[in-house]
């Protein structure tokens, strides 16, 4: 081994030793702190930062660590009394749009569309589970073994899906679908030509216009995102109702808005409330249009009565490989919620829904519109698929993006709601 070499290998050494050290006092102070709070009273946020000031100061230990080291302690002691302990740091990093924990001693965080893996790692499992908790308790949630999987979210709107053991084997799994604090819009969009101008323009019209519109894609590929976009373009004047699995949609600038969720059954015997319960309550609540955040399963039945019964110009999003499979997966969805002739449940869909926007998430990780498509109505017992616009791959530039172009494919042939809405028809 070379003197060099030795020297780094000290150096590591030192430095583990050195961080070792540190969690051993940051975990004695944390313990003593909370052996001194009085935890039948209610601390704010001041006071426990007061209080960490005081052991911090008193700790002899602290002294041969630097003022950068100790405000770090501090910080790090605070948010795993007060805030969701190393998630906290990592939430506090708007460049990070998913965060994955594999069980405590694993995290990884997307960035610009690739994952990373942190050097973050909760202290035990038992820590982790009191996160998981504080995150679901604080909107009305709850996990356990009994019933080991649960959708939540953080008070800023991030998505947080949860499973916990027997399910998950290699320890409580957290993922974390996080979105921007100031919503995209469609001229963003736009910019990163992940949809035309041009096509933009034209869905700008049609959901002024009323036309039902439903958004197709796969996971992580916009559909929230595109269907917040989408959102600001409704009139302002009108009712607006959102249903969602768990509270998502960011709508912007509309007054009259109602947001819903659903509710899981719980041991205090609150009966579950499920999205075909809030579709069906939506109905009497006089509503102008319908959004709801996700179609899964048995609520695609009644998500296609409120399109077919005058709530013209509302949406929702499935997933989907393409358009097409949408369609298929809609008449799955409820073919096993009814019996009916599946020519019924075509026709349905082909009345209720008027146009389907595809998105896809390219090799590239960049998100775009793939597809837009008009319902035709029916032609032999099949739904028939105009193309009104279709993205064509044209290269890779230098950096190693996709290059390519939202291509117009054809004009839109139904123009009766253009035409009721005061719009030119093209």
């Amino acid at each position: 081994m070379t003197v060099s070499e030795k020297e780094t290998n000290q150096k590591s050494i030192y430095q583990e030793e050195k961080n070792r050290n540190r969690e051993e006092i940051k975990k004695k102070l944390r313990d003593r702190i909370l052996r001194k709070m009085d935890h039948s009273k209610e601390f704010t946020d001041t006071e426990v930062k007061e209080l960490i000031d005081s052991f911090i100061l008193q700790e002899e230990e602290m002294r041969i660590l630097t003022v950068t080291e100790r405000q770090q302690i501090k910080q790090e002691i605070f948010c795993t009394l007060r805030r969701l302990d190393v998630l906290q740091s990592i939430l506090e990093d708007s460049s990070i749009t998913e965060i994955m924990i594999n069980g405590p001693d694993t995290l990884f965080v997307e960035k610009s569309g690739r994952l990373f893996k942190t050097g973050e790692k909760f202290e035990s499992e038992e820590k982790l589970l009191q996160v998981i908790q504080k995150i679901v308790g604080s909107c009305n949630r709850a996990v356990n073994e009994a019933s080991p999987i649960v959708d939540a979210r953080l008070p800023d709107g991030s998505r947080v899906n949860v499973v916990l053991k027997p399910v998950a084997i290699n320890g409580p799994i957290v993922t974390i679908r996080r979105f921007p604090q100031k919503p995209i819009t469609m001229e963003q969009m736009i910019q990163w030509n992940s949809i035309s101008k041009e096509a933009a323009q034209e869905l700008e019209t049609l959901v002024k216009a009323g036309y039902n519109i439903f958004i197709s894609g796969g996971t992580g590929s916009g559909k929230t995102t595109f269907l917040n976009a989408l959102s600001g373009f409704i009139p302002v004047g009108e009712r607006i109702i959102t249903i969602e699995d768990s509270a998502e949609l960011q709508l912007q600038e509309v007054p009259n808005l109602v947001r819903m969720e659903t509710r899981n059954a719980n041991v205090e015997g609150c009966r579950e409330v499920t999205i075909r319960d809030l579709i069906k309550a939506s109905l009497r609540m006089r509503p102008d249009r319908i959004i709801v955040g996700e179609v899964r399963g048995s609520e695609a039945v009644d998500m296609m009565t409120a399109f077919n019964t005058g709530h013209d110009g509302s949406m929702s999003t499935g997933h989907a490989n393409s358009a097409a499979d949408m369609l298929n997966r809609l008449q799955t969805m409820i073919l096993m919620e009814m019996e009916i002739p599946l020519a019924a449940v075509k026709q349905q869909i082909a009345a209720g829904i008027d146009v389907l926007v595809h998105l896809g998430r390219i090799r590239d990780k960049s998100r775009r519109v793939l597809e837009i498509v008009e319902l035709d109505g029916l032609e032999k017992e099949e739904i028939r698929l105009h193309t009104l616009y279709r993205f064509e791959e044209e290269g890779i530039n230098r950096e190693g993006r996709v290059e390519g172009t939202l291509q117009k494919k054809g004009m839109l042939k139904h123009v009766y709601k253009l035409k009721a809405a005061g719009f030119p028809v093209p």
